[in-house]
């Protein structure tokens, strides 16, 4: 007895079992989780199936079966029942193997608590923490001394405070970071105002 599934991409060398947590709610919050720990998925480092299998094995406990890895024989011979296959690209679903006719998804388990659930399960020092829980604005909304999110080299975030907006019409690295909110993360050598990676790039942003 289980909630099985089996994780593989596209091109179907490799597939992660799980015994456990197998619906579709589940799966989707690991690869969600991977994403944001910024870990490079499957497809495109082999690497990704060993984080993939990290993530999994730390919220499931090491307690009877859990998770395993093999190589792909075919979408039959590897069905595990239950939940059938997912068939990954990238850190999201792209596809699907039903176990049977009539089959439903999973959908019992909201996101944002999965994610918490296995943030918790993961090693203190690896925790997204805060983040998670972390009110998300549009960018134009966030204000001098805004404690905003940024995920360090470790693939943790952290929270910085906002220290500057850039000039209209400036450009850094390539960017155009006219009226964009910096960070003092990375400042030493240069002006903190002077480095991409201090700016809010994307759309939105969290807030600490």
């Amino acid at each position: 007895m289980g909630n099985r599934a089996v994780i593989t991409t596209k091109e179907r060398r490799l597939g992660v079992y799980l015994h456990w947590n197998g619906g579709r709610d589940s799966v989707e919050a690991f690869l969600a989780y991977c994403d944001l720990r910024g870990f490079r998925p499957p497809d495109s480092d082999e690497y990704g199936w060993a984080r993939l299998c990290q993530v999994v094995a730390n919220f499931m406990g090491a307690d009877g079966l859990s998770v395993g890895i093999s190589r792909y024989t075919t979408d039959r011979g590897m069905d595990p029942g239950d939940n059938g296959i997912y068939v990954i690209e990238g850190w999201r679903i792209a596809g699907r193997v039903y176990p049977y006719a009539g089959f439903e998804e999973q959908d019992a388990y909201p996101l944002r608590e999965m994610l918490l659930e296995i943030d918790r399960a993961q090693p203190e020092g690896q925790r997204l923490g805060g983040y998670l829980a972390a009110r998300e604005v549009p960018v134009s909304e966030v204000r001098l001394g805004d404690l905003v999110y940024f995920r360090e080299v470790g693939g943790r975030y952290v929270a910085h405070e906002v220290v500057g907006f850039g000039e209209p019409g400036k450009v850094v690295n390539g960017r155009d970071v006219g009226g964009r909110p910096y960070v003092a993360m990375y400042d030493g050598y240069m002006p903190a105002s002077e480095n991409c990676n201090n700016y809010v790039l994307g759309d939105t942003a969290r807030l600490g």
